[in-house]
């Protein structure tokens, strides 16, 4: 399927096959990419941050703004959030009238998927009390999203106003294939796979809080997901939205048309078009 996407957006799509990390197709690269990486220092930049019980959270806009955004980043929980994150969060905060907060959480292999939690949920905790508190994630943290959610309710914690993702990575495990990795210019299987073992820690694959697809998604709040048509998470998550559907969740799921993973962050016409929904979606 190649779609009718934009010059730039196959400008970018180029790019993006030509820099494809050597670990997402090959199982010997990703086992020595997991033995011998650590998490990497977080990009220093002109954005402020601050500390927050030990986790350093960049923040953006007035912190009495209208609306709050919790932002979780993706890079498939190996990845430390870099500058396309911040830019966005940035962009986010001055056209949407919002103060975000984009925390640098623990990642694999050094950490598990539950300290994550652990992390998110006290930061979170300090955000309830805001009015239109939405949840935002990409691809790993966009899948997290969901898995936070879920487990926000067994808490007893309350959910937010709304959750926005693009490209979520709702199944670590990987179960529904085949997956054509060969065309998707950013992921692999065989890479995500042992990169979600390793995420996972002593939790099955399978467990809600690392692949939400098999969670109790009832009582969840409003959510609009963006996914490409070309990328290899389009039918876990068109799979995800028919579970959201049969769990009574209101869910708008957007495919761009021919794009790539997490199109929605890259500077293409189609991320303009994408915006204008996030906008309607959070200013009624």
């Amino acid at each position: 399927m190649s779609g009718n996407k934009s010059f730039i957006a196959k400008v970018e799509e180029a790019i993006l096959r030509f820099t494809k990390p050597d670990y997402m197709d090959s199982k010997e690269k990703v086992d020595d990419f997991l033995k011998n990486t650590s998490q990497n220092e977080p990009p220093r930049s002109i954005f402020k941050s601050m500390d927050f019980n030990g986790t350093e959270v960049f923040t953006f806009g007035d912190e009495n703004a209208e609306n709050t955004i919790l932002y979780i980043h993706g890079g498939a929980f190996v990845g430390e959030i870099n500058y396309q994150h911040l830019l966005y969060c940035f962009l986010l905060s001055r056209k949407l009238n919002a103060h975000v907060l984009a925390p640098v959480y623990p990642l694999a292999p050094s950490s598990k998927a539950m300290q994550t939690f652990d992390v998110i949920a006290e930061l979170y905790k300090t955000l309830v009390v805001k009015n239109n508190l939405i949840v935002m994630g990409d691809s790993a943290g966009g899948g997290f999203v969901y898995s936070f959610c879920q487990y926000l309710k067994t808490v007893d914690m309350p959910q937010p106003d709304k959750t926005i993702t693009f490209s979520p990575w709702v199944d670590i495990s990987m179960s529904n294939p085949p997956y054509d990795s060969k065309n998707d210019p950013i992921l692999g299987e065989i890479g995500l796979k042992e990169i979600g073992k390793s995420w996972a820690g002593d939790l099955d694959t399978q467990d809600y809080r690392v692949s939400p697809l098999f969670g109790d998604n009832a009582d969840l709040p409003d959510t609009l997901i963006f996914v490409g048509e070309n990328e290899i998470f389009c039918k876990d998550i068109e799979k995800y939205v028919e579970t959201l559907k049969k769990d009574g969740v209101n869910v708008k799921l957007v495919i761009g048309s021919g794009l790539f993973h997490i199109y929605p962050l890259f500077p293409i016409p189609e991320a303009r078009s994408a915006f204008k929904e996030i906008k309607k979606e959070i200013i009624k």
